[in-house]
């Protein structure tokens, strides 16, 4: 196997996993990264799809207290069941709407141009759920969500299948938009990515299956592990910052760096790939 791929595996390892908790969007900074490195042939967005079962294995991990928890009080407590069926029902319309559109998406919008724009526009949507009155919250704990808030929050998680929006970003902003805290926004939000992402991941590989072979292994255990590990880093963090902090530097950082992309491409400074 090339080293140098190898290395590549890595790196987009590492941005997966650092941004895809985060309202910044994994699949933009990925597309970004990918034509930056010469790594988007249809092999690669692949790849990009496989390893976020890496970053998904970190948010078990730091939330296996809960899953735990839940599993085994599921058949006898009604709040486990209320809370893996708010889950399930969260997660049924980017199922639905990802079978639907979810080719013609990727034919038409998985451009830096797309995801320079969305990165823009989700920051100073960003800014505007910040400003919001915290009198507006109403669910302070993913205990207390109804199957209507979470089936809302996964039509919300919807959106991010345009590249650039931030599937996290979605779900997070979208539920505080809602009414839900900021700590139950994120909780829920990492929960949702489960079943979403591995989802995804599984079905990207079936679906692809006749470009893979074994000599992939090596490649796509790198990105899978560096994934891991930048994501357990990550999530550990964000827990610890929202209780303190608001998501607004993230939008400024959206802001700022959709600028620099649509800049860099309109002098010609970057030959960004589609």
């Amino acid at each position: 196997m090339d080293v140098l791929l190898l290395a590549k595996a890595a790196v987009m390892g590492v941005v997966e996993g650092l941004t895809e908790f985060l309202p910044i969007s994994s699949t933009g900074h990925l597309i970004l990264a990918g034509s930056l490195l010469g790594f988007d042939d249809a092999k690669a967005k692949v790849f990009d799809i496989a390893i976020q079962t890496g970053a998904i294995f970190a948010v078990i991990l730091v939330y296996w207290q809960k899953i735990r928890a839940t599993l085994a009080a599921l058949p006898t407590e009604r709040q486990a069941q209320r809370f893996a069926l708010n889950v399930f029902i969260g997660f049924l319309p980017a199922v639905v709407l990802g079978l639907l559109f979810g080719k013609a998406i990727k034919a038409h919008l998985f451009t830096p141009m797309v995801v320079a724009t969305t990165f823009i526009l989700g920051g100073f949507i960003i800014l505007w759920a910040e400003r919001r009155p915290a009198s507006a919250t109403r669910v302070q704990s993913v205990d207390d969500m109804t199957p209507w808030d979470a089936l809302k929050v996964g039509l919300v998680q919807c959106l991010a299948m345009v590249p650039g929006t931030s599937r996290s970003g979605a779900t997070i902003i979208g539920g505080m938009l809602l009414g839900l805290s900021r700590k139950a926004a994120t909780d829920f939000s990492f929960f949702l990515a489960i079943p979403t992402l591995i989802g995804a991941g599984v079905y990207s590989l079936y679906k692809e299956r006749a470009l893979l072979s074994a000599a992939d292994l090596p490649l796509f255990s790198v990105g899978l592990v560096f994934s891991f590990v930048s994501a357990w880093l990550c999530v550990r963090w964000l827990l610890r910052y929202i209780s303190t902090h608001s998501f607004v530097p993230f939008a400024y950082y959206r802001i700022v760096f959709g600028i620099i992309v649509l800049l860099t491409a309109w002098t010609g400074w970057v030959q960004w790939a589609d």
